[in-house]
């Protein structure tokens, strides 16, 4: 294999092409490929590195570092959970839509998992996805506003495809989140897609956000283009670790 080639074809941002070529050389050699056929299966070789790349970037813009797949949550354990509709969500069809989804449920249900997979799912279809707590989405907005990139933050947040904001209500917010939210679910409405999961029915969101005008208004616009989705059962992580001490009583 000449080595100038290879420096000239990563040179050329073709480094798929550069990884698969002593390959694709060997088959070529040993069969009776066409010049066309050899052509065709470095350019899918390019193109497949290309979007192992990009899914790779994205998977990390989105803060995903682990990978959590509709295919390894266990839906036996809670059968009332809607697999169908969570399908549905993963293939990315109502991002497209700009469409919102609400998730309620108590901890332990998968409202960490089915989100995770919802997100990598739209990934794969194309868009861009984040994923945030809403702590950690009030301690953006607190970074930013001393740093001086708010302007920036609010960018980021209002033009990503999918907005993912887990465990609203879990934890008490900042004294300017109710208005800091409520600027993200304003620009993003009917522009982009927003999920989130909430261990707390809407009724409450006022007092957890100390402003019920701002709650109200995050609410109207938010719940006009949401489904809602109520998840009910027990919960898996409760009966992980009740599985794990057992476990480890049988060992002692």
């Amino acid at each position: 294999m000449n080595p100038n080639l290879l420096t000239k074809l990563r040179h050329l941002r073709l480094s798929g092409v550069a990884e698969a070529l002593p390959v694709r050389l060997a088959q070529a050699e040993g069969g009776s490929m066409s010049f066309l056929e050899f052509l065709e299966l470095l350019v899918e070789d390019e193109l497949l590195r290309r979007a192992d790349r990009l899914f790779a970037r994205r998977l990390k813009q989105a803060t995903i570092v682990a990978i959590k797949e509709l295919k390894d949550f266990d839906w036996g354990f809670n059968p009332k959970i809607p697999k169908n509709r969570f399908v549905e969500l993963a293939t990315g069809r109502f991002v497209s839509q700009h469409a919102d989804v609400l998730l309620i449920g108590p901890p332990g249900l998968g409202k960490s998992h089915l989100p995770t997979a919802i997100g990598i799912g739209a990934i794969r279809a194309g868009y861009r996805a984040l994923i945030r707590s809403a702590f950690d989405l009030c301690q953006d907005f607190a970074e930013a506003e001393a740093l001086g990139s708010r302007k920036e933050l609010v960018k980021k947040l209002t033009t990503v495809d999918l907005l993912i904001i887990e465990d609203f209500g879990m934890k008490r917010l900042g004294p300017s989140a109710a208005e800091d939210l409520l600027e993200v679910f304003v620009r993003r409405h009917e522009t982009a897609s927003t999920l989130v999961t909430t261990n707390r029915p809407t009724q409450d969101w006022g007092v957890f956000l100390g402003d019920v005008p701002a709650a109200t208004a995050i609410l109207d616009r938010f719940l006009s283009r949401a489904q809602i989705i109520q998840l009910q059962g027990k919960s898996y992580r409760l009966h992980q670790q009740r599985a794990k001490q057992t476990e480890e009583e049988s060992r002692t």
